[in-house]
């Protein structure tokens, strides 16, 4: 009734800016884009290799947790990664299986991470995306770099962005929910914490004991728990799609998303603040009543 396709439609092209924000960005509809970084060197030149030479002994940020899961609910706690120093060259061992490790690592650090981490990569790909900073009048707050291993997975959340997503190399499986499905997916409040690795070199969770608590979803879209949340996520209706090397997901803002990956896959993504239009106030204004009519 809202208009929501029953699959994640495709481009062959980059749309024109005023086409891509009239079809899709207003709309709030998500696409998957062809052709749109077939000009970035990255996608032949980001090969193992390639990243040894170029930053290999560089120390980077890697999130490292016992599970694969960071930034999710385990425990009845939000838990966040426990965020190593390491250098790059050491953590594409473990990647590509040279060194054993029992617990999962995942570049992801979301602060634009590839502009502050690894400035030596912008030149193949791009600082921005033309057509879509033309769309939005401004460029990206964020441009992120990922790889990790297949394990790592991103639980399921929702974002403040207007978010293209690049795959340069394997490839990316989302579940997508739109911003209509929240009256079905459960959120609650939880004490955030953080792994730390013990001296044995077990992890721990460690509250953030001054932090206010989290509202975050508990709930697995994978193997969800029908029994738990009856009334909820039966009803909610989730598109799949999978992201191949060499295409671009547009991922509107406030659609929740969990995410999985092909083993070492590599990607770029560039995060556009929302506008805080109707879309939002519409937005808002369900997460209100749905918190509610769940107090009744």
């Amino acid at each position: 009734e809202l208009g929501w396709p029953e699959s994640v439609p495709y481009l062959d092209r980059p749309p024109s800016p005023l086409e891509f924000y009239r079809e899709w960005v207003s709309p709030n509809k998500p696409c998957i884009i062809r052709n749109a970084i077939s000009h970035w060197p990255a996608l032949k030149k980001w090969t193992s290799a390639y990243l040894r030479e170029v930053i290999g002994p560089k120390v980077v940020s890697v999130a490292v947790t016992p599970n694969g899961y960071a930034d999710a609910v385990f425990q009845d706690r939000f838990v966040m990664p426990e965020e190593r120093q390491m250098p790059f060259m050491d953590f594409l061992d473990i990647v590509e299986k040279k060194v054993t490790s029992s617990n999962i690592f995942y570049v992801q650090k979301q602060c634009s991470n590839l502009t502050e981490e690894f400035p030596e990569l912008v030149c193949d790909v791009q600082p921005d995306i033309p057509w879509m900073s033309e769309a939005l009048g401004k460029k990206p707050d964020a441009v992120n770099f990922w790889l990790g291993e297949s394990a790592a997975v991103t639980s399921l959340h929702k974002d403040h962005y207007e978010n293209l997503y690049c795959v340069v190399s394997g490839e990316k499986y989302f579940l997508l929910h739109p911003p209509s499905d929240r009256p079905f997916i459960p959120y609650e409040l939880y004490q955030p914490a953080t792994y730390h690795v013990s001296e044995d070199g077990s992890f721990e969770i460690v509250d953030e004991k001054t932090a206010e608590k989290v509202p975050w979803i508990p709930l697995d879209p994978l193997n969800p728990d029908l029994e738990l949340y009856p009334d909820e996520y039966a009803q909610a209706k989730p598109l799949q799609c999978t992201v191949k090397a060499g295409e671009m997901l547009y991922l509107p803002s406030l659609w929740f998303h969990h995410v999985q990956q092909s083993h070492g896959c590599i990607a770029v993504n560039y995060w556009y603040d929302m506008e805080y239009d109707i879309k939002y106030s519409y937005y808002q204004l369900l997460d209100c009543l749905t918190k509610t009519v769940k107090m009744l």
